[in-house]
């Protein structure tokens, strides 16, 4: 069910499906990464997602999730920083319960789900991913599953570092409200985290570690 197509609610009332996001900011045949931006009081259409997702928070604000089928609302309270890994689910919607902008990346696993090529991924790089700077760099893991690990980076004022991809695939999400971006990366890529005048919110790395298991 994509958007556009009607479905029916237990009490019998026909609803249209909407998009997943605001709008689309990268799209290839691996992934596609969506804006989602609710303003305080905005609610998100109906919508069903067709392969499992990553969020990652830009700005936070009380959230609440409903579905279609009348199952219990889920509360949702998200950092900015955090990220969450999700299967697809059933038909559901969003509402931005508080006063402020609630905004993220959602980025779509196109290899996992319904939307898959069918394209062999065979990736010559076998190196770990890691950072080329020696000594302690400002990261924490903020999910660690089988199929992604994504990591906070929060770089001071001024400081940069440069991030190689390991043997997969990995995007890198700028939380920076004032310049925003998303980056994807071929195995054995690198990235320079651009240096900023003032400290921000920092980096999300997204790795998507399901297609080190087509090479086994």
């Amino acid at each position: 069910m994509t958007a556009g197509t009607a479905v029916t609610a237990p009490d019998g009332t026909e609803v249209v499906l909407g998009e997943i996001g605001t709008r689309v900011l990268l799209q290839n045949s691996r992934v596609r990464v969506w804006e989602v931006e609710l303003a305080p009081g905005e609610a998100q259409g109906w919508h069903l997602h067709h392969n499992p997702y990553v969020v990652l928070c830009l700005s936070t604000s009380p959230c609440h999730m409903d579905w279609l089928d009348g199952s219990p609302a889920r509360q949702l309270s998200e950092t900015v920083g955090g990220s969450v890994y999700r299967p697809v689910s059933p038909v559901h919607m969003l509402t931005n319960d508080g006063a402020a902008l609630y905004l993220n990346r959602l980025i779509e696993l196109l290899d996992l789900g319904e939307e898959a090529s069918g394209d062999p991924y065979d990736a010559a790089a076998t190196a770990e991913a890691g950072f080329d700077q020696v000594g302690e760099v400002p990261t924490k893991v903020v999910v660690d599953e089988d199929d992604v690990r994504v990591q906070h980076v929060t770089p001071d004022a001024g400081a940069t570092y440069t991030w190689r991809t390991g043997a997969y695939p990995a995007l890198v999400v700028d939380l920076d409200l004032a310049q925003p971006d998303v980056t994807y990366l071929e195995p054995g890529e690198s990235y320079t985290l651009p240096a900023k005048a003032e400290r921000t919110p920092g980096f999300n790395l997204v790795e998507l570690r399901y297609y080190s298991k087509a090479r086994t």
